[in-house]
């Protein structure tokens, strides 16, 4: 399970589950003990979706998000990810599994605040 360096807060709790998902489909499909090229592109891809992600630390499950960053390709490995990975979390990654459906339980704000992404704010750290 990777963690990031850019990513705040729920958004970092967000990439681990993403990441770890990510590895477990890589080790059994891909049949590799480190990511293949294709998934590492693919958490990288994730890495910055989430960082520009316009609700910020608000974000909601990408599956009820009202807001569909991903391009068609990537969202569709993810949809491949996830959907083999999920059930499999519950074993690997119990708390992060759990707060994960716990987070799709809420609800989403149809817009999200402005100057909200992990993006902007490091940018505006970045300049003080």
């Amino acid at each position: 399970m990777k963690t990031s360096e850019i990513l705040l807060g729920k958004l970092n709790t967000e990439f681990k589950t993403v990441s770890a998902m990510i590895e477990i489909y890589c080790k059994k499909n891909h049949r590799s003990h480190s990511l293949c090229k294709e998934c590492q592109a693919l958490m990288d891809y994730a890495e910055v979706r989430l960082d520009r992600c316009p609700y910020g630390e608000e974000k909601p499950t990408c599956n009820t998000c009202p807001i569909h960053c991903y391009k068609p390709e990537p969202k569709e490995q993810m949809r491949l990810v996830m959907r083999f990975s999920g059930p499999r979390m519950l074993l690997k990654h119990p708390i992060l599994a759990i707060r994960h459906l716990l987070s799709e339980k809420r609800t989403v704000n149809p817009k999200p605040s402005p100057h909200c992404s992990n993006r902007h704010i490091r940018l505006q750290e970045g300049d003080k």
